[in-house]
């Protein structure tokens, strides 16, 4: 699969910019004024939620064994090449059995064509519209054995201040 998006949570300050460049991007006339003015306003696919003090980004993680696909009915979502989860917005039925099996709940209706909106990783592009946007650096693309690796590393470098640090 290529690059992932992944989160920073804590470079997260909950300004929504990753909110606004994916409905921007995806807006018929493709900038901020036009979307502002389109009728019905175009839908953002990822949500900035916040839980106490926490702020953060959730997105489709396109998922391996994704349950959305499989619990489509219509064949409407289906997995291309690269491993994302895509859709075919003609065979959307409006059934929302995606809605209900997407464990990340980020899948979303279009109330005014009755079908299911959610991530398309702005397969046109080569970087999304939500990592464009983020004036922080909370959302980034990385390939997901570098992103482990450096999690081992810091881990490892966490451990060994603590170590010297004995007494």
């Amino acid at each position: 699969m290529k690059k992932q998006i992944f989160v920073k949570p804590e470079r997260c300050t909950g300004c929504r910019s990753c909110e606004i460049g994916c409905a921007v991007r995806h807006s018929k006339g493709k900038t901020l004024l036009s979307a502002v003015l389109q009728q019905p306003p175009p839908m953002k696919r990822l949500f900035v939620e916040q839980a106490d003090n926490l702020k953060m980004p959730v997105l489709c993680r396109h998922c391996e064994d994704a349950p959305c696909v499989r619990g489509c009915i219509s064949g409407c979502l289906y997995k291309d090449d690269n491993g994302f989860v895509r859709r075919h917005k003609e065979r959307c039925i409006g059934c929302w059995t995606c809605v209900m099996l997407c464990p990340f709940g980020v899948i979303t209706r279009d109330p005014d064509k009755h079908i299911a909106v959610k991530c398309d990783r702005c397969h046109k592009h080569d970087v999304p519209a939500c990592v464009e946007s983020c004036p922080t650096g909370a959302l980034y693309m990385a390939d997901v054995e570098g992103v482990s690796k450096e999690k081992r590393t810091r881990l490892v470098l966490a451990e060994a201040d603590a170590v010297r640090s004995w007494p």
